[in-house]
This record gives structure tokens, sequence and C-alpha cells, in this order.
């Protein structure tokens, strides 16, 4: 594989990252498919294990509290590529905020992915979800 696709491979793979952030502050869920793989599995101490981008869409649907919302940010992304196949971690810090107040809870967690080619370009097969902390404001 040469240099460039490395690094075009991972900057893709950093993007997913933020496109799951993104969707998940939006609330887009008719866009999941744009980051997870049909097959997605979703392994989590809140919604135990799905499988299957329906099942994990209608978590995140039933997950939804009325005028709260998040703000997501990744960090410490790391990146191993293997072909069509990628290890992907990251630190992720979770702000839990109503319209015009301070976060009034706040959550550190780790994420563990594989990240997939496909031929729409890479998207996550399996996404393993661990708090570090938690904190109320």
């Amino acid at each position: 594989m040469s240099t460039e696709t490395l690094i075009a491979d991972r900057i893709e793979i950093a993007d997913l990252f933020t496109r799951l952030a993104r969707l998940l502050d939006e609330g887009r869920w008719d866009d999941v498919d744009t980051v997870f793989t049909e097959d997605v599995a979703v392994h989590s101490p809140r919604g135990g294990e799905l499988r299957g981008i329906d099942k994990v869409v209608d978590f995140m649907r039933q997950s939804e509290v009325e005028g709260q919302h998040t703000q997501h940010t990744t960090t410490d992304l790391l990146v191993n590529v293997d072909g069509d196949q990628a290890a992907a971690s990251a630190n992720s810090l979770v702000y839990y905020y109503r319209d015009g107040q301070a976060p009034h809870f706040t959550g550190g967690l780790r994420q563990a992915c594989t990240a997939v080619r496909t031929p729409a370009g890479w998207r996550l097969r399996e996404v393993r979800i661990m708090p570090a902390w938690t904190r109320e404001n």
C-alpha cells in the first residue's frame, strides 16, 4: 500500500469519528449509513450489544431526552490500517446540556472500533464504548 493511500485512508477514518459525533449531536438518524455498515455491532453499557444498523438507530431514537442536547468531542485517535480493515480507537468527551445552559452532565469514554472499506468508503463495522468517568455538574 502506498504512503499516499495509507494517509488518505487514515484521514477518511478520522473523518468517520467526526461524522459520528456530529450525527449524534444533531440527531440525524437517517444518515447513519454514512458512518456504519448495515451489519454493525455496537457494544455499550447502556445499550448492551446491538447488532444491525436498524437496532442501533432504534436505540438512538429511544435514548433521546426532550430538551437535552449533546456535544461530543473526540481526541487521541489511533488508526492501524491493514488492507481493507482498520483498528481505530479514541477518547471522547460528551457534554449534556440544555439550550443556553452550561452542561449538567459530562462523561469521558473510550471507543475501540473496527472500520472496513466499502464501495461507499470507510464505515464502522464494530464499536465498543467503554465509559471512563462521569461528573454531574
